[in-house]
């Protein structure tokens, strides 16, 4: 008796199937409270080269540091004007572009605080489930207690880290891996 390898299966790209009225690149209404602010990135395979059917779906806090979920039993105020969540598919060459607002800081274990954040989770062809990470504001003072931030390795802290060109648009990437510049990801 042989025995043969199943066939793998992967998130992609059959995310895109019946899903596309989830995609929202502006995830903060006229209405929504808060700084807006823009982020543009680009999603690239290990050999530097864009990944053309990949999908972020971000997950976020509202200006007030609160999320919409009902979990969130904090006595802070939700933002009728705000979900905190956006799909945004990337374009032929990988590249993305999303408007959101700034949240603000949330609860962390044990009494701490969590600086502002996106909670970023990457869907691309090839990956078995998808990638968990996260988009921190450069300049952020907050940065420097994160516990999360803190148990990256500081060489590894800026992948994490968006950082504003000339025109004050975000710039952050995924690389997804073969580099020492390769995304942070973190198990859940």
């Amino acid at each position: 008796m042989t025995l043969n390898a199943t066939t793998s299966h992967t998130v992609g790209p059959y995310y895109h199937i019946g899903l596309t009225w989830l995609n929202r690149e502006d995830l903060a209404n006229a209405g929504t409270l808060g700084e807006r602010v823009a982020i543009t990135g680009q999603v690239v395979d290990g050999n530097g080269e864009g990944v053309n059917d990949a999908m972020l779906e971000v997950w976020q806090a509202n200006a007030a540091g609160k999320y919409d979920h009902p979990e969130d039993d904090q006595d802070k105020a939700l933002d009728p004007n705000f979900a905190g969540f956006g799909r945004v598919p990337v374009d032929g060459e990988g590249r993305f572009r999303f408007s959101t607002i700034k949240p603000g800081s949330v609860p962390g274990l044990k009494g701490t605080t969590q600086a502002p954040h996106l909670v970023v989770l990457v869907f691309a062809r090839g990956l078995v489930k998808h990638l968990l990470t996260r988009i921190y504001f450069d300049g952020e003072a907050a940065n420097g207690d994160d516990p999360l931030l803190a148990s990256v390795p500081a060489e590894r802290r800026h992948t994490l880290i968006a950082k504003t060109d000339t025109s004050g648009v975000y710039q952050w990437n995924v690389i997804l891996q073969g580099t020492d510049e390769e995304t942070v990801f973190f198990d859940y």
